[in-house]
């Protein structure tokens, strides 16, 4: 069988991937879909708490563990800060692949032009409705 040849060589995500669920399957495998060699950012426990003001319900060992067994993962790294350009650089990214919720957003916006004076393009990946980890917690605290 003959693969395709993906659109993108090294594609990079980031999240903090608490209680680990279908959308954020979904966005990995389509990150990987478009690209040869996918590396993930998963969030440090200190990083969540800095600007989420909660702490993660799985800790962040667990968290790492859990994303580099998926099969769609080349390489599982730890996001310290919010330096996406700094990843970019460090990684030779030529695509970072984020949720939809995030387009249009100024901070996103400002990273489209920071990572184009690397090569690298910003790729919108459709969010998936009705999961996320604040409605698993929401769920969690009402029952």
């Amino acid at each position: 069988m003959i693969m395709a040849e993906k659109k993108y060589k090294i594609g990079y995500t980031t999240g903090v991937y608490d209680m680990f669920h279908i959308g954020h399957l979904n966005i990995i495998k389509r990150a990987k879909e478009q690209c040869e060699y996918l590396i993930v950012g998963v969030t440090t426990d200190e990083l969540c708490i800095k600007r989420k003001n909660k702490k993660p319900i799985i800790c962040e060992e667990e968290r790492v563990e859990i994303v580099d067994s998926i099969k769609y993962v080349d390489k599982v790294v730890l996001q310290n800060d919010m330096d996406k350009l700094s990843a970019v650089k460090k990684y030779n990214v030529d695509a970072v692949f984020v949720g939809s919720d995030w387009q249009g957003t100024p901070a996103w916006d400002n990273y489209e032009k920071e990572f184009a004076t690397e090569g690298c393009t910003v790729v919108y990946l459709s969010h998936t409705d009705g999961i996320s980890s604040t409605i698993l917690r929401e769920r969690l605290n009402k029952e």
